[in-house]
């Protein structure tokens, strides 16, 4: 199982919008990201600061381009983007794949 972490930052005053279209996110959203085998997917903040992360049952090359290749994923990066600061990587299309320093199994 591979993980992935991603960063971004939330406009000033938008973490009430951005926590509300979460718990509100599309069904079509999540049959995306389940199609992609992502799991145990968690969004942490701190101040305006953004952390994802997730785990990739069918690894991160395909959970990325599984995301980047949908017009559903391209919707809702569109709806986010008026509150959500988030650069995307140009070849993959998905957020930047963080590089992990240090795991404590």
């Amino acid at each position: 199982m591979e993980r992935y972490a991603w960063k971004a930052l939330i406009k000033e005053g938008s973490l009430p919008e951005y926590e509300k279209r979460h718990r509100e996110i599309w069904p079509e959203m999540v049959v995306v990201l389940k199609e992609a085998g992502i799991r145990n997917y968690s969004i942490w903040n701190v101040g305006n600061e953004m952390f994802g992360y997730y785990e990739c049952e069918k690894g991160t090359d395909f959970a990325a381009k599984t995301q980047a290749g949908s017009p559903i994923v391209d919707r809702w990066n569109e709806y986010m983007i008026d509150i959500l600061i988030m650069e995307m990587d140009p070849e993959s299309g998905a957020q930047p794949l963080m590089k992990q320093v240090f795991y404590l199994e």
